[in-house]
């Protein structure tokens, strides 16, 4: 799918330069004449949507020029490149220019599901049976009485694909609108005069958008600012070279990403008139992939049909030759009648009905189920799954690299302390400017404010109520809030024109910007990394105002300063400036003789709950590792406060890490808790490192455009939902949607629920499996007939396969999941614990319904015509209730105590009063069509004694001890997954 997507793509674009250059090449004459429409003039607008289209998507420069250039586009469309979209005018925008939203491909209907589920070859094979039973049914037996094997088979096949198409039905439907929150992309818009947020989908023609870096251009447009500006357009070229955007090359085009800079662009179409949305027509949205433990489970599901196939071949054979026996005995061997023929079609349905029993078509249900209950469920606790061996995989997680500022912080920044003329000096909300602006000179002042106001790639808004807000990174935030507690405006700094900007990255960690000064020169300012800056500058502005040079014992007690800050957890940043006299236009930004002006402390306070969480990890066998780009001391404060690092537990910088030989990490990762200044490349490291090394099952926390390697690198990508950016969203598994640590947590509670589940629901079916192919097997080979009918399995297998599947499946997680190590990647998914279970289990069930089969005339002193059926149907009804007392046993294959939490699982209860109602209609109204008679009160209470015996022998069962594997003894966890006690004490 991935390669035929990329050949489209590749080929439209070829297309795509091919029109481009037919653009350029031909004259004015040759461009194509657009007739404005009467719809679009008495909507006041100048231009036709077509028109406007094909501006960006032939990226045409002359039809651009024609119209006016940018401004003369946005007169056009009716738009103020200040003012942006009046929001009054959203409507009439979408009805004239269209909704930002792509054609999708239909999805579908029930009666598709119908029909899909009808396609079952086993199922088609049992609805000829039926047939063919209802017409020698009703040629024998007459109408209506001939008809009733056969229609009762049909009924169930019926009930069978009815339940299976509802359940797939409301997956699907799920699953569509996860999708479609997984695309809801939030954009920077300014509109009414005022910048604010809007969904992608509520994007329109005249909208001035606002980029930076790692957002998704989110419609097709025209460049009006910015700097430094440049595009990833692979995922339309297939070129991996970024383009440089700017007045000279002004198009912008939907789904390509903003690798660097920042700029604003005018939206000139949006949905399937863009270059992306065309292209979207052509590729039609591939469903997910199977997750491993679906592939893992249809294995398991094939051998048990190859060998519930072997099982009903050797009953048909044993029933006919037991059948052509007892004829030539009787001396009838010529004689054949209707009568014959309806036996050896009821042998064939029971054998069909055998492997339709043993087909567990339930596995891949139950892991759909459960995925999606847990999906559904992490939606509501701020976890968005965008795959769904995500859910899965994340049970496994032995060790999760997380981000501290943002996820283990609350990511709420504020200037707590300030280092300045030499005087350090603690912010608080209560004071006013006066207070610092006594303590240092008049020019010092204005020069702070100026670095504070211009070197900034955050925006300064008034809203509609007209209050003043910061829009942009926490960090910014924090120092642009700071600089307006200081009395200053950025209107104030207008005058000095920006020339050149150099946003902030993780690589440098720093940001650049060069403005013009009103009487003449350049000044450059700089901030980022303080050890970084300070690095750069050979001044520093003394306690008199006045710049001199930096002595290594000033730079000394400088660093000094920093590393108290950072020792307090706090966020350090340094602020220089430079004065040029001449700079040339290609030139870059000084890198070297700053002057520092100052040393900023940033308090991000630890999220509440975020202790407990990484406590709760670390008893789960979940190693936490933080690694971010802050200084060392501030991470190890934050760290230690955390209690992700322990007294011997190592520190270390990414410089160090990266110098490390592949021997030297081998041997400090298992003791690394924390990396202070890391660059991406040495997040990446540590993942491959602890994936191809050491084995373990990573999971990644990311927020920008460079982490993106580390979450694709990583066994589960965690990508942040408020800080991170659309590349990190794009290349994550899992969006964090509240940036939150302990919603992390939540997600491997939710994953290892996911497995658990799935493994009751595989011990519940296998015992089921068992006991029903042998039960039919054994006595078709001793009393030459079935005691269950087609119907009545058909009836068992809708019990344990859907029902069961919907029952066992959504069981929520439970605090003890969180107690255990994790399933380690080579595990056996059914363990000997689990085969423990299933063989007691399918012993006893064996050991009573055969009893009852062979010898229970004598036992229940059954006498008459109806002994046979009333015995038949009783041992119908101790099946039944045993495997529904059976599925209360699954809940937890360890525990003796079954019951916990039991009643507050409203869908259990639901599935199992439901399979008892329906059991005592089979058995009392439906007996005719499920071939039963209805018994007495002491058979059926006998029936449930039975069944309800069950969970004592599963409390028998629990007692006996289960020694690991040769295999897992050796491993670090038990079996790849069972540290829970064993035995009578413990269990």
């Amino acid at each position: 799918m991935d390669f035929i997507e990329s050949l489209i793509m590749n080929c439209s674009y070829k297309h795509f330069i091919s029109l481009k250059f037919i653009f350029f090449s031909g004259a004015a004459g040759h461009r194509i004449e657009y007739k404005l429409s009467e719809e679009v003039r008495q909507a006041g607008y100048e231009i036709e949507p077509d028109e406007l289209a094909s501006l960006a998507r032939a990226h045409d420069m002359m039809g651009l020029e024609s119209n006016g250039g940018v401004e003369g586009l946005a007169g056009k469309v009716r738009v103020s490149l200040d003012q942006g979209v009046k929001t009054s005018e959203v409507h009439l925008r979408q009805s004239i220019y269209g909704l930002n939203q792509y054609d999708e491909k239909p999805s579908e209907t029930f009666w598709m599901f119908i029909w899909e589920a009808l396609q079952d070859l086993t199922l088609i094979i049992l609805m000829v049976c039926a047939a063919v039973s209802i017409g020698v049914g009703i040629a024998t037996e007459g109408w209506p009485k001939g008809m009733y094997d056969g229609l009762g088979i049909v009924l169930s096949i019926f009930l069978i694909v009815v339940v299976t198409a509802t359940s797939d039905y409301k997956q699907s439907l799920q699953f569509k609108d996860l999708d479609k929150e997984k695309k809801n992309i939030i954009v920077q818009v300014t509109r009414d005069g005022f910048r604010q947020k809007v969904s992608i989908y509520d994007l329109v023609v005249g909208d001035i958008v606002h980029l930076s870096i790692g957002d998704q251009v989110p419609a097709d447009g025209v460049f009006i600012s910015g700097h430094s500006l440049s595009i990833d357009e692979s995922s339309l070229s297939g070129e991996s070279e970024p383009v440089k955007i700017n007045k000279q090359r002004p198009f912008l085009l939907s789904g390509t990403k903003v690798q660097d800079g920042s700029g604003k662009m005018l939206v000139t179409s949006v949905g399937m008139r863009t270059e992306w949305g065309r292209l979207m027509v052509t590729l039609s949205e591939g469903g997910e992939d199977e997750t491993p433990l679906q592939v893992k489970l249809n294995g398991v599901a094939t051998i048990i049909g190859k060998i519930g196939l072997a099982f009903a071949v050797m009953t048909f054979f044993v029933l006919m030759g037991r059948f052509l026996v007892q004829k030539a005995l009787n001396g009838n061997i010529k004689n054949w009648s209707f009568n014959d023929g309806v036996i050896i079609l009821n042998y064939f349905a029971i054998a069909v009905t055998i492997i339709v029993v043993a087909v567990p078509e339930g596995l891949p249900l139950a892991v759909t189920l459960s995925l999606a209950f847990a999906m559904k469920k992490l939606m509501n606790s701020k976890a968005l799954v965008r795959h769904l061996s995500a859910c899965e995989t994340m049970g496994s997680a032995s060790c999760i690299c997380t981000d501290k500022t943002g996820t283990l912080t609350t990511n709420h920044m504020v200037v707590n302390k300030i280092w300045i003329c030499e005087k350090s000096k603690e912010i608080k909300i209560n004071e006013g400017k006066d207070v610092l602006q006594s303590l240092i000179p008049e020019k010092v002042y204005s020069i702070l404010l100026q670095s504070i106001f211009q070197n900034t790639g955050s925006e300064v808004v008034k809203g509609k109520d007209g209050k003043i807000s910061v829009l942009g990174t926490p960090t910014e935030t924090a120092i642009l809030e700071f600089g307006l507690h200081l009395g200053g405006e950025s209107s104030h700094y207008k005058e000095s024109e920006i020339v050149k900007i150099e946003p902030f990255n993780s690589v440098k960690k720093r940001m650049s910007v060069l403005v013009s000064l009103p009487s003449g020169g350049f000044r450059a300012f700089c901030k980022g990394a303080s050890e970084i800056v300070l690095g750069l500058c050979d001044r520093f502005v003394k306690a008199n105002g006045e710049s001199v040079s930096l002595s290594e014992e000033q730079r000394k007690s400088i660093t000094d300063v920093i590393n108290g800050f950072a020792c307090e957890a706090l966020r350090t940043l340094c602020i220089a400036f430079k004065d040029i006299e001449n700079i040339s236009e290609g030139d870059d930004i000084p890198d070297s003789n700053y002057t520092l002006i100052t040393v900023i402390g940033i308090k991000d306070p630890v999220r509440p709950g975020v202790k407990d969480a990484v406590r709760t990890c670390l008893a789960a066998g979940i190693t936490v590792r933080m690694v971010t780009g802050d200084n060392i001391n501030t991470a190890k404060a934050i760290a230690k406060e955390c209690g992700i690092l322990t007294d011997d537990g190592l520190a270390i910088e990414g410089p160090d890490f990266r110098n490390k030989s592949p021997q030297e990490m081998q041997q400090l990762i298992p003791k690394l808790q924390v990396m202070a200044r890391s660059l991406p490349l040495d997040k990446h490291t540590l993942v491959s490192q602890l994936r191809n090394t050491f084995k373990e099952v990573v999971a990644v926390t990311g927020d920008g455009t460079n982490d993106a390697p580390a979450l694709h690198e990583a066994d589960i990508g965690l990508a942040m939902g408020i800080a991170g950016t659309e590349v990190a969203k794009e290349n994550a598994d899992v969006i964090i949607m509240d940036d939150n640590f302990s919603t992390i947590v939540n997600v491997a509670r939710w994953g290892r629920s996911v497995y658990i589940n799935i493994q009751k629901f595989v011990q519940f079916q296998l015992t089921v499996n068992i006991v029903a192919l042998m039960i039919n097997f054994v006595s078709a080979c001793i009393s030459g007939s079935a005691p269950l009918t087609a119907v009545q399995l058909l009836w068992v297998n809708m019990i344990m396969d859907t029902l069961g599947a919907l029952a066992l499946a959504t069981e929520a997680p439970t605090d003890g999941l969180m107690k255990r190590p994790p399933v380690g990647r080579s595990a056996n998914f059914i363990t000997r614990t689990m085969w423990r279970n299933i063989l007691g289990q399918s012993i006893y069930q064996l050991a009573v319904l055969l009893v009852f089969t062979f010898r229970g005339k004598q036992l229940l002193m059954l006498t008459g015509s109806d002994a046979s059926k009333t015995l038949n149907t009783f041992i119908f009804n101790a099946f039944v209730f045993c495997q529904i007392f059976n599925e209360v046993n699954s809940r937890d294959m360890e525990k003796i105590n079954v019951f916990q939490d039991m009643f507050s699982n409203w869908i259990f209860i639901i599935i199992v009063v439901s399979s008892v109602t329906f059991q005592a209609i089979m058995v009392e109204l439906l007996c005719t069509f499920a071939g039963t008679v209805p018994l007495s009160w002491e058979l059926w209470l006998l029936s449930v004694l039975i069944g309800a015996l069950s969970l004592i022998i599963s409390v028998l069962l629990k007692c006996i001890p289960v020694e690991p594997t040769k295999r897992s003894a050796i491993a670090k966890h038990p079996d790849g997954y069972e540290p829970l006690p064993s035995g009578p004490d413990q269990a």
